[in-house]
């Protein structure tokens, strides 16, 4: 049984990866930045997840584009170039021989400070990045059987206090989510934006399905409180190209809790069932027909967009 979206069987090529970092391959066991590099001190910085299919990453360009916003909105100078960047995922690839059944992790820190200390003057370097890729496949039974959900008191946060859309390497406020849901015996955490309506998970996006069996209709928040997620927005494009009626919404529990399907979505597993929110059942506890298509849906759509990638 699942244990979260992100749950993976261990591959022993991973011990043996080429990590990149600052323009250099190292060996994982010598991958490492300086104790006062601003990722460590402070999680100053911000990241990307991306899944590689037949070689490429999927929808790269929108990566990259969340990538450099939140640079941007942090006074981040990364550095390097969006291709600089390409060719360093793809030069990673290359060098582990991975084509298939990968998860790329890029980051970008501020760079080393000369005291650990918040102020980003104290910067004395340039930008930190660093690219890992893994052999990491999520679980068959995340996608069929799906997981669980249970409902934290921690909540999002408000722009004004940590802004949701920033993809940054600061995630105490999710950690914190997690911590309490699987403490509480689910697998994943669900967060409530600040005046009570559902927002999101701790590290996917949530949905619901609702309406009758001939003409569901599926919802998510109106993202407010949440991360611009990647594979949220595909989502929807994918319902509305496709005659699913989608809606980006406000609803409450209560909504959830008789919601005839419920999903969450995220790069590394793509879509995944909801079987249970808090003790609840989610319909008849199992995938249904919506959550099924859309898996198909949105497999066609990794594909369609990595068949028209090409290797800098």
């Amino acid at each position: 049984m699942a244990q979260g979206t992100h749950d993976f069987d261990d591959d022993p090529r991973n011990e043996r990866i080429l990590v990149w970092v600052d323009g250099e391959l190292v060996p994982r066991e010598r991958a490492v930045v300086s104790v006062f590099d601003s990722g460590f001190v402070l999680g100053d910085g911000v990241w990307e997840g991306l899944r590689v299919r037949a070689g490429h990453p999927a929808f790269l360009e929108r990566h990259l584009d969340r990538l450099f916003e939140g640079a941007k909105a942090i006074m981040l100078d990364v550095g390097r170039s969006r291709r600089e960047l390409t060719e360093a995922i793809y030069a990673t690839l290359r060098a582990n021989d991975m084509v298939d059944g990968v998860h790329v992790r890029l980051m970008v820190t501020r760079g080393v400070k000369r005291t650990p200390y918040q102020d980003p003057r104290v910067t004395i370097g340039p930008a930190t990045v660093v690219v890992i890729a893994e052999h990491k496949e999520p679980l068959p039974a995340t996608v069929t059987e799906g997981i669980t959900l249970f409902t934290t008191h921690v909540r999002r946060a408000t722009p004004d206090t940590l802004d949701p859309k920033l993809n940054a390497h600061s995630k105490l406020n999710d950690i914190t989510a997690c911590i309490q849901a699987y403490t509480a015996g689910a697998d994943e955490a669900l967060m409530l934006d600040p005046h009570g309506f559902v927002a999101t998970c701790n590290s996917t996006h949530f949905f619901v399905v609702v309406g009758s069996e001939d003409a569901p209709e599926v919802w998510t928040s109106d993202g407010r409180f949440t991360l611009a997620g990647i594979t949220r927005a595909n989502v929807l494009e994918t319902c509305r190209a496709n005659g699913i009626a989608a809606r980006e919404t406000t609803f409450s529990l209560t909504d959830v809790y008789s919601a005839r399907e419920a999903f969450v979505t995220g790069t590394f597993a793509g879509v995944v069932p909801v079987r249970t929110v808090d003790g609840r059942t989610i319909g008849d506890g199992r995938r249904g027909p919506v959550v099924e298509r859309l898996q198909t849906l949105y497999r066609a759509l990794v594909d369609a967009d990595v068949a028209a990638s090409a290797a800098p």
